[in-house]
């Protein structure tokens, strides 16, 4: 169903109604059976006889029909055709070999850290007993980076700590033309409070895992900026545990890249947890942007709200967003929301949005979500230029308006600026390029 002006973009999910909704780009809900499932083989290579939590955080292998059992055996993760589910938008050729064995391990990234000084920053070897303790890999690429890193960064916030300022983790690219491993743990120990930056630039054939362990009653904002050149092709699993009473806020920024495929898994440690996860992205031509999120709700009174917006320009523009919610039947009392929203400034652009729900109890407080494709509304551009504004500019005027609510929720002074600049230089690119027609904009909305 395409999104119109007059059309509200959300809706609330009522426990026991089954949503219908275009194959490619719908929302759907789906009320899982009791799994007994088990966890599949958990050990990490390199770490013989040392056992592993699942990265869903639970004693059980997740019961989502959406995620695989994760497995640190790299032989467990078939190579991917594909035609699977977590596989079917993206472009596996693009790749440049991270899911078949066959890039040349040749590429160079450096690491840089910048903390406060009681911030722990240590490099550390694959046996390091805090590798691998908050997820399992859950996909072939991830399996491949889990594989093949020789280092590690964990970074450790320690108790009651408040930083002064943020930490921030430099990834850059020198060498796209072979791949690149990583490992990053970030341990916020309980009570403390934090800001964690990772920021990707220059360009790379780059695989990662990171994982942020978050205890009781701790505070961290992630914000996760991909602005590589656009040669780069980057594949991150970033998986965060959230202790009893803790808050966390993820963010995930993503402007650079030729490929770009992150995926963010989220899981409770205790009740009383919250999350928000945000996301901004602008899609240019020929770019493919996947953004794929899993929240496991595996404790009960734990929340959780989900805000992604994206823009895209350019002939071959590809925007992924892949968003599903796991409630389990322990999970009473828990608060749900996702919501995702992408701008058509061309024709030309696909985006594919799939907001899921995945239900086993009936006693929550609420669950809803929402997905909306558009192009600009008639009514807002025809209100400025009215006014005397040209139309190059009443365009940049409605896009800087659908961003900066979103920005400001950031809540992170540091990157402020250098996000509406990012914006502001995507939208130089735009000018002189003819708007979507309404006539060809591929949309959907999630109406169960």
């Amino acid at each position: 169903m395409r999104a119109t002006s007059d059309m509200p973009d959300h809706d609330q999910i009522r426990t026991g109604e089954v949503a219908a909704g275009e194959p490619a780009a719908a929302a759907s809900q789906v009320l899982s059976p009791e799994s007994g499932a088990t966890a599949g083989s958990a050990t990490p290579a390199g770490a013989a006889g040392r056992a592993h939590a699942h990265g869903a955080g639970a004693e059980s292998a997740p019961a989502s029909h959406l995620h695989p059992t994760g497995s640190f055996d790299l032989a467990d993760h078939p190579v991917p055709t594909g035609r699977e589910e977590v596989w079917r938008f993206t472009p596996l050729k693009r790749l440049r070999g991270l899911t078949d064995g066959t890039a040349s391990p040749d590429g160079k990234v450096v690491t840089s850290v910048d903390a406060p000084a009681e911030v722990r920053v240590e490099t550390v070897g694959r046996d390091d007993p805090r590798l691998g303790s908050v997820y399992v890999p859950g996909d072939r690429v991830s399996a491949q980076a889990w594989t093949s890193f020789q280092s590690a960064t964990v970074v450790t916030v320690p108790q009651d700590a408040r930083l002064d300022r943020p930490v921030v983790l430099t990834v850059r690219g020198e060498d796209a033309s072979g791949a690149s491993y990583g490992h990053t743990v970030v341990d916020v120990k309980p009570y403390a409070e934090a800001v964690v930056i990772l920021d990707h630039v220059g360009s790379a054939t780059h695989a990662a895992n990171v994982e942020f362990a978050v205890g009781e009653g701790a505070r961290l904002t992630v914000v996760s900026m991909q602005d590589w050149e656009d040669d780069a092709v980057h594949a991150v699993h970033q998986a965060l545990r959230v202790g009893r009473d803790a808050t966390v806020k993820h963010v995930a920024v993503t402007f650079g890249g030729d490929l770009v495929r992150l995926y963010a898994q989220v899981d409770y440690a205790g009740p009383g947890g919250e999350v928000e996860m945000l996301g901004l992205y602008f899609v240019d031509a020929d770019q493919h942007l996947e953004h794929r999120l899993f929240v496991d709700h595996n404790h009960p009174h734990t929340q959780s709200n989900v805000e992604y917006k994206g823009a895209l320009q350019g002939k071959g523009a590809h925007a992924v967003w892949v968003g599903d919610v796991l409630i389990r039947k322990v999970a009473e009392g828990i608060r749900t929301y996702e919501h995702n929203r992408n701008l058509m400034l061309t024709d030309g652009c696909r985006a594919d949005s799939v907001p899921n729900l995945e239900i086993e109890t009936g006693e929550i407080e609420g669950a809803g979500h929402a997905s909306a494709t558009g192009r600009f509304d008639d009514e807002q551009l025809f209100y400025l230029q009215s006014r005397g504004v040209p139309t190059d500019e009443a365009r940049r005027l409605v896009v800087h308006g659908f961003f900066a609510d979103l920005i400001r929720q950031i809540g992170v002074p540091e990157l402020r600026d250098r996000l509406m600049q990012r914006v502001e230089a995507e939208l130089e690119r735009s000018i002189g390029l003819p708007p979507a027609s309404s006539g060809a904009t591929p949309g959907a909305r999630s109406e169960v």
